[in-house]
């Protein structure tokens, strides 16, 4: 199973956000977003089943070897963290480029 594919096509592809149900920075990040208006795809790692969980992690680590949360990939760029600034500019970039 992968969770997020950058090579998928769609609107809410380009962004991906790792998440925790009960991070309240990973809240944050996505209501940061929805403000943005950004369309995103998510999962929340600590409600997949165990071994979803651990395939979820490997793959998340790709992009965040600490495997902190949240972890945000926004177009080409991975932000760790609720950065509210680099979140911004990451999805600035993101628009000029469409």
């Amino acid at each position: 199973m992968t969770f997020y594919d950058p090579n998928r096509d769609g609107a809410g592809s380009r962004v991906f956000v790792y998440a925790l149900s009960t991070c309240a920075h990973c809240q944050a990040a996505q209501k940061l977003l929805k403000t943005l208006e950004v369309p995103y795809d998510h999962v929340d790692v600590d409600l997949l089943p165990d071994d979803q969980r651990q395939q979820c992690l490997a793959e998340m680590a790709q992009y965040n070897p600490t495997e902190s949360f949240p972890t945000l990939i926004i177009g080409s760029l991975t932000i760790v963290g609720n950065l509210e600034r680099d979140i911004r500019k990451a999805v600035a970039k993101m628009r000029k480029s469409e």
